[in-house]
């Protein structure tokens, strides 16, 4: 009954607005109205990266000029031979990595942990020689490993490199990556998990990458996970979902609140765009995506 009511009223309301519209400077005055009530897009307040393997077939040096041109101020997973390039337009390397860095063969496994130092330890050296401050890293693939092990194994492959890492201003960033389309068996698939192993290591630098895309696919929930873990998360990576494309209205993310959400934690790091482009314009999908984040 009472929302009957208040459908009635509803009614009523929108017949006197629209008869009120219909008066000599009246829609003026609403619209007036309507302004002061609206939120205001303050701006300013995403830094913004984009992930260099969705726009390979652009060359980077016109790539990384294009970036500056729109306002991005960063580029993602670029390789050490990269990052002069960029560094020539202004640029930074929001999120280095290298040839070595394997999603499959992670940390989790004990096998791994020789070769994965000594390869880390030449790449944080590189890294905070360019000033570099985050350097991708993963878990590895599960193949029939239990949570448990995989996050012992994490924790005694890490600890080192992590220490290493924090005496030259590098943080160590695992990236959360669903296991249900793009990456079966990945272990560090789910935010708990990552959380578990930021607590267990105990330091600044060690933290996560949100892949929004990624974590929609395996858990939903995007804004209230962000909201509770904000402080084990140092990176962001956006993509539409399904599919992986364009972050606008063809898919079932709303962008413009993600973004508030993040920022009212007050975060300060990068949030890349890691979409792949359908528009003929590749770049103009990214101009598009930055300005959808842009707060």
């Amino acid at each position: 009954m009472a929302d009957k009511i208040n459908r009635r009223k509803l009614i009523k309301n929108l017949g006197l607005g629209a008869g009120l519209i219909s008066l000599p400077g009246a829609s003026q005055i609403l619209a007036s109205n309507f302004r002061e009530v609206s939120p205001k897009n303050s701006g300013n307040r995403i830094n913004h990266s984009v992930c260099r393997w969705c726009y390979e077939d652009i060359p980077l040096e016109k790539f990384a000029k294009a970036c500056r041109e729109m306002g991005i101020q960063a580029i993602d997973l670029l390789k050490p031979s990269e990052w002069d390039t960029i560094e020539k337009h202004g640029l930074i390397c929001s999120m280095a990595t290298d040839d070595f860095a394997s999603l499959t063969k992670g940390f989790n496994d004990c096998r791994n942990h020789q070769q994965l130092q000594s390869a880390y330890k030449g790449l944080i050296e590189k890294a905070a020689a360019h000033n570099i401050q985050n350097v991708i890293c993963f878990s590895g693939n599960r193949n029939g490993m239990d949570d448990e092990t995989g996050l012992n194994n994490c924790v005694e492959g890490l600890t080192p490199l992590v220490k290493y890492a924090q005496e030259r201003n590098v943080t160590l960033v695992m990236e959360l990556l669903n296991s249900k389309v793009d990456h079966a068996d990945y272990m560090c698939d789910n935010t708990q998990w990552g959380v578990e192993l930021a607590k267990r290591l105990d330091s600044p630098n060690f933290k996560l990458l949100y892949d929004i895309y990624h974590m929609q696919i395996m858990e939903g929930d995007v804004i209230r996970t962000i909201k509770e873990n904000h402080q084990y998360i140092t990176h962001y990576h956006t993509g539409g979902n399904p599919g992986r494309n364009e972050i606008n209205h063809t898919q079932e993310l709303y962008y413009p609140a993600i973004m508030n959400a993040i920022a009212k934690t007050g975060f300060k790091g990068f949030v890349a765009q890691e979409f792949i482009p359908t528009y003929k314009d590749k770049l103009s999908a990214l101009k598009e995506a930055m300005e959808i984040c842009d707060i």
